[in-house]
C-alpha cells in the first residue's frame, strides 16, 4: 500500500465546514471596500524576484529568510509573492493606473513566507489588502482607518480590537533619526540580544519593537523619532489624529511602532487584540509615498493596508461570532417511492429558477426516509421538502423545519417558492 500523501508544513486545506465562514468574511471585506469606493485587482502569485528586493528591503527578514525563490527554465530568479503591496505598485505602474491619477484598488488571495508554522501564522496565509494611490493628503490615511474599524464593527469584534498609531516621519527625517538611534545602541550593545544586534546595523528601528524585555529596558532613554519631524510631518500626524477624533474612532499613541518593511513613511498602524494569543496584529499598514518611484514610476504617494483572513477567521471563532453564518444549503429535497425522484428533481429545478438565490440540494443515492432526513439535517438546511407518492397525487410537499420548533406542515407545489424567499 503506497503513503498517504499530506499537504506540504505550513500549507493547509480549508474544509467545507470552514469555507462557508471564509465567505461570509470575504463578503464583508468586499463589500465595505466597495462602500468606500475602491475597486477590485488582480495580480499573479508569482513575481520578479527583483520586485521584493526592491521594495521590502534585502535585509528584511521577509527577503533574507523567507520568501520562496526559484529559478525557472530561462533561469528568471521568480518568487511566490509574500506581499500585496509591491504587486500592486508593480500593476499599476506597468499598466498606467497611477501617475496623476487616484486609485483606490483592493485584492484578495494567497501569499507565501516560508515562517515556522504556528497558530494564526502560516507558510502559505490569504491576505485582504487595500491601496489608494495620488492623494497625499492626512484625510485619505484617517478614511482608510475607518474603513478598517467599518469592518470590525460589521464583523462585530469592534470591541475586541486596539488600534495603535505613530508616525515615521518623511524618509529624510527617518533616516536622521536612525543614525541617532545606531549610536545610541552602540553604546547598549552588550545589553542587546543576538537579534537586535544583528538589526541594529541592518534595519535599527525594528529594535524598537523587540519582544524582548531586555531590550526594552535597554531602549529607555533612547531617542525619540518624533524629536526629528519637521513641521509638515508633524501637521500631517495631527490631522490624521484629528479626524480619527472627529470620527469618533479610538487609538493609542505607539512611539515603538515600525512596521517591519523598509517603505514605510509618515502614518504607520496596526489593529491588535487580546483574542489569538501571541499573534495580537491582525491588520497592518501605513504611509509609502516613495515606493511607487522606487519600482521605477513617477512619484506618487500611497496609503494601504493587508489583513491576514486565517486570523480573522480564527478570531471570530474564538469569540463565537459564527453562529449567524449562512449554511451551505438552505432547503433539501427529500424523495420516497417508486419514479418520485424524477418529479422531485424536476421540481427543483423549477424552484432554483423561481428563487436563483435560494440553495437547494435534492438527496440523490436512495435511502429511506430516516436516512435522508439524517443527510438533510447534515447539510445544515433549514428546511426539509419531502415528497412522497400521495404528495405527488395532491400536488403538494410536506415541509418539515430542521431548526426550531415549528410544525411540519403541508404546502402545494407553487406555494413553495415563497417558503425559500422566506429562509433568505
Amino acid at each position: 500500500m503506497s503513503k498517504t500523501i499530506q499537504a506540504v508544513r505550513g500549507m493547509n486545506d480549508c474544509l467545507p465546514s470552514e469555507t462557508n465562514i471564509w465567505q461570509m468574511v470575504e463578503s464583508v471585506l468586499r463589500r465595505v471596500a466597495s462602500n468606500y469606493g475602491f475597486a477590485e485587482i488582480r495580480m499573479p502569485i508569482v513575481e520578479s524576484t527583483a520586485l521584493f528586493k526592491r521594495s521590502i528591503g534585502e535585509v528584511t527578514d521577509i527577503v533574507e529568510k523567507e520568501m520562496y525563490t526559484f529559478d525557472d527554465r530561462n533561469g528568471d530568479s521568480l518568487t511566490l509573492r509574500p506581499e500585496g503591496t509591491a504587486c500592486c505598485v508593480r500593476a499599476g505602474n506597468q499598466h498606467g493606473l497611477l501617475y496623476n491619477q487616484e486609485q483606490r484598488l483592493w485584492y484578495m488571495g494567497p501569499m507565501f513566507r516560508h515562517e515556522r508554522p504556528q497558530k494564526g501564522r502560516y507558510r502559505q496565509f490569504h491576505q485582504f489588502g487595500l491601496e489608494a494611490f495620488g492623494i497625499a493628503t492626512p484625510d485619505i490615511d484617517a478614511e482608510v482607518i475607518s474603513l478598517t474599524y467599518r469592518l470590525w464593527k460589521e464583523l462585530g469584534i469592534d470591541e475586541f480590537v486596539t488600534l495603535e498609531l505613530n508616525s515615521l516621519g518623511s524618509n529624510e527625517e527617518r533616516a536622521a533619526y536612525r543614525d541617532a538611534l545606531v549610536t545610541f545602541l552602540s553604546e547598549k550593545e552588550d545589553l542587546l540580544d543576538d537579534d537586535s544586534k544583528r538589526r541594529m546595523h541592518t534595519n535599527p528601528l525594528r529594535v524598537l519593537d523587540s519582544k524582548n524585555p531586555d531590550v526594552q529596558k535597554a531602549l529607555e532613554g533612547a531617542p525619540k523619532l518624533a524629536d526629528y519631524f519637521g513641521e509638515e510631518s508633524t501637521k500631517h500626524f495631527e490631522g490624521v489624529c484629528q479626524r480619527l477624533d472627529a470620527a469618533g474612532i479610538k487609538y493609542v499613541l505607539n512611539d515603538k511602532l515600525v512596521r517591519g518593511l523598509d517603505y514605510y513613511n509618515r502614518t504607520v498602524f496596526e489593529w491588535t487584540t487580546d483574542s489569538l494569543g501571541a499573534q495580537g496584529t491582525i491588520c497592518a499598514g501605513g504611509r509609502y509615498d516613495g515606493l511607487v518611484e522606487q519600482l521605477g514610476g513617477k512619484a506618487t504617494p500611497g496609503f494601504g493596508f493587508a489583513l491576514g483572513i486565517e486570523r480573522l477567521v480564527l478570531m471570530l471563532t474564538s469569540l463565537d461570532k459564527v453562529q449567524n453564518v449562512r449554511p451551505q444549503v438552505d432547503a433539501y429535497v427529500i424523495s420516497l417511492g417508486e419514479g418520485v425522484d424524477i418529479k422531485a428533481t424536476a421540481l427543483a429545478e423549477q424552484w432554483r429558477d423561481e428563487v436563483p438565490q435560494t440553495r437547494i440540494q435534492t438527496h440523490c443515492g436512495g435511502g429511506n426516509m430516516k436516512k435522508q432526513i439524517k443527510r438533510a439535517d447534515k447539510s445544515g438546511a433549514q428546511v426539509a421538502l419531502i415528497l412522497g407518492e400521495d404528495e405527488l397525487v395532491n400536488q403538494q410537499v410536506t415541509v418539515k423545519y430542521l431548526r426550531g420548533q415549528q410544525e411540519q406542515q403541508q404546502m402545494a407545489f407553487d406555494k413553495v417558492p415563497a417558503l425559500l424567499k422566506s429562509l433568505l
